[in-house]
């Protein structure tokens, strides 16, 4: 019986392929490799640095009972586009954009769109 390859190295010959989704954080994370004395090799997400805060957001006033993947819902229509909210926001723990009702937090513009143009 042939054996198969694992589905990491299938990756490895289509130009620009990537093992994350477009739509995962970690979709434009470098990817490394570690080679073990034995000569195997682990292939691993390099650290994800946080984009710089200049991105256009539009305020939000934090109402009670909302959680980060409801906004995603709500502003980017995915539940786990949560991430890109908390980049947007100066916190360490996405639990903190939502446990303060009345917090007035940044919601990226969903597509690039510019203000006005966005239908929630």
């Amino acid at each position: 019986m042939a054996e198969t390859e694992p589905y990491d190295s299938a990756l490895d010959s289509v130009p620009g392929a990537h093992p994350y989704p477009r739509t995962s954080r970690y979709h434009d994370a470098e990817i490394g490799m570690h080679r073990r004395p034995d000569g195997s090799e682990v292939r691993y997400v390099k650290r994800r640095l946080l984009p710089p805060l200049d991105e256009e957001t539009e305020p939000h006033t934090v109402g009670a009972g909302e959680r980060p993947d409801l906004l995603g819902q709500r502003f980017l229509g995915d539940p786990g586009q949560w991430w890109r909210i908390a980049d947007a926001n100066p916190v360490l723990d996405p639990r903190e954009l939502t446990d303060e009702p009345g917090r007035v937090i940044g919601i990226p513009l969903a597509g690039g769109f510019p203000r006005g143009e966005r239908r929630v």
